[in-house]
């Protein structure tokens, strides 16, 4: 047994196209359900309309601190198993929903395969990675399940154009769900020896209780503290985009297949950007990618909310990609920089527990404003509190990936 990517090319390599397929899972609903809702259950209020969000997103939330947990107490490939097995009736029940609650009780569904099994690829991406090439570890990671997000919501625009939006762009999901859980029962393998070989390799014990981990991870340690508010208000961005950038776009009059072109066109810079953005961290560090990048979210979010034609809306998705690129991965990489392996499984959970409540803080944020005031403005606040995050990691945060440390460091040092 052996740490890197190169020596476990194999298993990484799957790892990575399962995570790719938990992505598909999540892609079958971005573009089509905003105009489900509105086409098919006529519903008027944006408030009420996200409430598939906020269930996705209180859901998913806690079971990413499950999954983190359970993966340390049972290993990592059940956890990963039990997540695809959910998945299978979702898309059926999205095909089936004689209503808009069964939709919103099909998103807790979605939830928690989404926390499953993307968690669990996570952690095991982390324990084959070792600790050299984690940027770019969670770079391939990332980009794989954001890709197909992207490339799942163009394919579903289109079904949604040619067929009508049931019950055709919903069968990918299933194909997704059934093509997942037999990689992930047969052929994907356990990785938590690999963490329990590093751990082997660190001279100091570090056993935290899971209160411990929680505290560390969400309020007491500068960096992962840090990285926790940071991964919330980028999600509060993708809770805005999921839910209400269809919506915004439909005002003037854009066809169904273009507002698929724009819901596709944000992930997939996001997606393709972390296979940059990852490496890139291993090289220059974690802090200033992800002080950046929530700048550039926030630039582009305000690009958004005042543009009114397609061309703008391209322009600025792929400007809200390229800051989502380059702090996804590298809040990841630099959780894995901290966390001790004997808890690093526990504190991914808390993390993504943070981050991915930002979806039901985004929907609960974004509904009430847009209801209030219009859904413009309801992309300013958002595009203001992303600056804000970006200015805590900018004053809070030190620098967690080793070798950028130690320069920093040494110019400290040589600093008159």
């Amino acid at each position: 047994m052996r740490l890197g990517i190169r020596a476990n090319l194999a298993q990484f390599s799957l790892l990575v196209a399962v995570n790719a397929l938990v992505g598909g899972m999540l892609g079958q609903e971005r573009t089509v359900l905003p105009l489900l809702a509105e086409h098919t259950f006529h519903l008027t209020g944006y408030t009420f309309l996200l409430t598939y969000v906020l269930a996705f997103g209180l859901t998913k939330a806690a079971t990413n601190y499950f999954a983190g947990t359970w993966s340390d107490r049972f290993g990592r490939k059940p956890v990963l198993v039990a997540g695809w097995l959910i998945a299978v009736p979702v898309p059926l029940l999205l095909i089936w929903a004689p209503s808009w609650g069964w939709v919103v009780a099909t998103n807790v569904l979605l939830g928690v395969n989404q926390g499953l099994t993307w968690s669990t690829t996570v952690i095991m991406k982390i324990d084959l990675a070792g600790p050299h090439r984690r940027g770019l570890a969670m770079g391939l990671n990332e980009a794989a399940g954001y890709v197909a997000v992207a490339v799942t919501a163009l394919a579903t625009g289109y079904l949604a154009a040619r067929y009508g939006l049931r019950p055709a762009p919903f069968l990918l999901g299933l194909s997704y769900a059934a093509l997942g859980l037999g990689l992930s029962a047969f052929v994907v393998r356990e990785t938590r020896g690999h963490a329990q070989l590093e751990a082997a390799g660190h001279h100091v014990r570090s056993e935290l209780t899971n209160r411990q981990v929680f505290s560390q991870t969400s309020l007491r340690e500068p960096a992962l503290s840090s990285a926790s508010q940071a991964g919330m208000v980028n999600n509060l961005n993708d809770g805005l985009a999921w839910g209400l950038f269809p919506i915004l776009f439909a005002t003037t009059g854009l066809s169904v297949a273009r507002i698929g072109i724009l819901a596709a066109l944000y992930p997939a810079v996001w997606g393709l950007g972390q296979l940059v953005t990852g490496p890139l961290s291993d090289r220059w560090g974690r802090k200033g990618l992800i002080t950046a990048g929530m700048l550039v979210q926030a630039l582009a979010l305000g690009a958004i909310a005042t543009a009114d034609r397609f061309s703008l809306w391209a322009a600025a998705a792929v400007l809200l990609g390229v800051g989502t690129a380059m702090v996804y991965p590298t809040l990841l990489a630099s959780i894995g920089d901290v966390a001790h392996p004997a808890w690093r499984a526990r504190a991914v959970g808390v993390y993504r527990l943070w981050r991915d409540g930002g979806f039901a803080v985004g929907a609960i944020l974004a509904g009430l404003v847009a209801d209030i005031w219009g859904l413009r403005t309801a992309v300013w606040v958002v595009a203001v509190i992303t600056a804000l995050s970006g200015l805590v990691v900018a004053v809070r945060m030190y620098e967690t990936h080793p070798a950028a440390s130690r320069r920093t460091s040494k110019l400290h040092e040589g600093a008159p």
